[in-house]
């Protein structure tokens, strides 16, 4: 279906008079007094009862009201429009922007209102020729068109714009960049952008005025959006450079971006750089910052955002208290993350439950997750099926196999939940640790829809965990022809092959993926320091204070040789002689960032260490006799979940 708003004659429309000068609110002040519906249906009773309901600026301000205000009622709203008799432009604006910033999940009180619904009343307002549409008007319209994504419609309201001179407006302008930017027509947006920037430029070297000097933030924001949208961080970054002037807005949008493309150590260093200048963070960066700060394991820099949001008052809800209680725990304090939790007043929204949930799984709690998630059930709030995914991992990570056929049944056969490829995914790992290969293969053939690589490398991890090189030749081989070139597979086939002393196995895989110039993912570590992030890559020399960590690692390797340790060399999956293979596990990437962290700090202070892989059973083992040697407590975040080594044991309990 395709609507048709035809550029219209200008001549045909009869401007509205206004009946009063004065501003409506101060004329209808029991109005903008008002604290809810209830109360507005007393005032509308009256304005029927005493004839003002038929003041056009009467029945703006109510509308206004049912449209706009906290407490909006978009079907009254619709309902109360159709029986103004001649609506007055505000009227007329008000109503389409009231569904153009209504969302299909955002409408209170009507299932089916949606943006579509503004071009409609748009058309209605064209047709009736007794109101010119304004330049209030069409930002509301053009948002209408870019979030049905109505490109042909929205080309037609640009004509009418354009025919009405509106187009050189700064506010109409912005939206209809935004249009093109939201349908994916940058080269369009492009050009208009360009034209007003140089219209700006212009008029500021005529005008000296400073708001012209500086161009129009909101349209270079628009565009940087817009390519953060489609992914080309480069150009976004091009243009957040060259703006004249830059507002928070700016910083938030490109700080997001760097964090949504997994630039996780740009969108901080951006960060850093915006608390140099004269504009501060808000609500929205911090939101936006706190994913980067969580990849990364920078604790520091997330413990001065929480500080920040707490002295600059801040409301910590349940979207802030959410991003903070996910950057607690994947920044090794869970601790802080259930203080947070704790601290939060309304507990009624899935997503703070699943945080605190997912936390405490990822950390190993899985009796402290499930007695959330009974807590979380006595206060009547309904399980997102995130939730169950943080169940599932946490039963996973503990072993708890009935547990987590109980949860999976509970979520299917109770909730009603349809099970995503996530929990299916859980499942399998959960099996497959325990050492139920068969149930978790079984489960994959039989599940209602297509498997993905993560559940079958999940598979294909447990068949190396347990030795099962039949079904881990079979897994890997499925994995190969689903992704050719994912290094996952063929690492995983070839460290079965290893762990068996089956290197002629281990040199046709290596040999294959040379052929196909399949390269494996290299280890690396970081931890963070005085608010400094240090990153090392396995063998890694390029540090400033390479010489001091090399001689801290001799020393460790020492040390542990005198409490009777010798290196694990089964955990190297190379055909080499032994005192390679055990200096290969020397410079393993977590150790090197260990060794840093004890030349730089004082004694007994904890180190934090984020791995990109999972850490070997060599470390495991080695890393725990450190904590014990150096009276340290070490806590390692790798790629499947929290290890918290505190004198000579870990609270993994060896089962990861």
């Amino acid at each position: 279906m395709q609507l048709q708003l035809w550029p219209m004659d200008s001549s045909m429309y009869v401007p509205a008079t206004a009946t009063r000068a004065t501003h409506p609110s101060s004329l209808f002040p029991e109005i903008t007094r008002c604290k809810s519906i209830a109360q507005l249906n007393q005032i509308h009773a009256h304005f029927i009862k005493t004839g003002l309901v038929r003041d056009p600026l009467a029945a703006a301000e109510i509308l206004k009201f049912l449209s706009l205000s906290n407490h909006r009622d978009v079907n009254y709203a619709r309902k109360f429009f159709a029986q103004i008799h001649e609506p007055n432009c505000f009227s007329w604006n008000t109503v389409i922007r009231a569904f153009a910033e209504t969302d299909d999940d955002d409408s209170q009180n009507d299932s089916d209102s949606n943006p579509f619904e503004a071009l409609f009343y748009f058309c209605q307002m064209c047709g009736d020729g007794l109101v010119e549409p304004n330049r209030f008007t069409f930002p509301s319209v053009l948002k209408a068109c870019a979030k049905t994504a109505r490109l042909q419609e929205g080309k037609q309201v640009h004509g009418f714009v354009v025919k009405l001179g509106l187009d050189n407006d700064e506010f109409v302008a912005s939206n209809l960049i935004r249009m093109y930017v939201m349908c994916g027509l940058m080269e369009d947006a492009n050009v208009l952008f360009i034209k007003h920037v140089s219209e700006y430029v212009n008029r500021s070297k005529l005008a000296r005025d400073k708001r012209t000097q500086d161009g129009n933030v909101v349209l270079w924001n628009v565009m940087i959006d817009g390519y953060v949208r489609l992914g080309d961080i480069k150009t976004s970054r091009e243009l957040f450079d060259n703006m004249p002037q830059r507002s928070v807005v700016s910083w938030n949008v490109m700080i997001s971006g760097y964090a949504q493309s997994g630039h996780f150590k740009e969108a901080i260093d951006l960060f850093h750089d915006m608390q140099m200048g004269d504009i501060p963070p808000n609500y929205v960066t911090l939101v936006s910052i706190l994913p980067a700060i969580s990849r990364l394991g920078a604790l520091e820099l997330g413990k001065w955002v929480h500080l920040y949001a707490e002295k600059n008052r801040l409301e910590i809800n349940d979207v802030l208290g959410s991003a903070l209680i996910d950057m607690y725990s994947k920044c090794g304090s869970i601790e802080k993350a259930v203080q947070v939790f704790e601290r939060i007043r309304d507990k009624k929204n899935a997503v703070t439950w699943s945080a605190i949930i997912g936390g405490l799984a990822m950390h190993g709690r899985a009796k402290d997750a499930l007695a959330y998630f009974r807590r979380m059930q006595q206060a009547g709030v309904t399980p997102s099926d995130v939730v169950y995914i943080g169940l599932l991992s946490a039963c996973s990570h503990a072993g708890l196999v009935e547990e987590g056929r109980s949860v999976f049944n509970d979520m299917v056969n109770s909730v009603g939940l349809e099970p995503r490829i996530e929990h299916y995914g859980c499942m399998v790992d959960l099996l497959g640790r325990a050492g139920l290969l068969e149930e978790a293969e079984q489960l994959i053939l039989n599940m209602p829809i297509q498997p993905d690589d993560v559940i079958w490398k999940a598979l294909l991890g447990a068949c190396k965990m347990h030795g099962n090189i039949e079904m881990g030749e079979r897994v890997a081989g499925i994995l190969m022809d689903m992704f050719p070139h994912d290094s996952g597979s063929y690492v995983a086939l070839s460290n079965i092959f290893a762990s068996r002393g089956n290197w002629e196995g281990v040199a046709e895989v290596r040999l294959k993926m040379k052929e196909m110039d399949i390269r494996k993912e290299p280890g690396c570590s970081w931890i963070e320091l005085d608010g400094v992030i240090h990153e090392f890559l396995v063998e890694d020399e390029s540090h400033p204070r390479a010489k001091e960590i090399h001689s801290m690692l001799e020393e460790i390797s020492n040390r542990l040789r005198s409490t009777g340790y010798r290196p694990n060399t089964t955990q190297v999956l190379l055909n080499m002689d032994e005192e390679d293979k055990e200096s290969t596990l020397h410079y393993h990437s977590e150790r090197i960032a260990i060794a840093y962290g004890l030349i730089s700090t004082n004694p007994q202070t904890p180190l934090r260490i984020v791995k990109n892989l999972r850490v070997c059973e060599d470390c495991h083992s080695s890393i725990k006799l450190i904590s014990k040697i150096y009276q340290r407590k070490i806590i390692v975040r790798d790629r499947k979940r929290f290890h918290h080594f505190e004198n000579g044991a870990c609270s993994c309990m060896d089962y990861w």
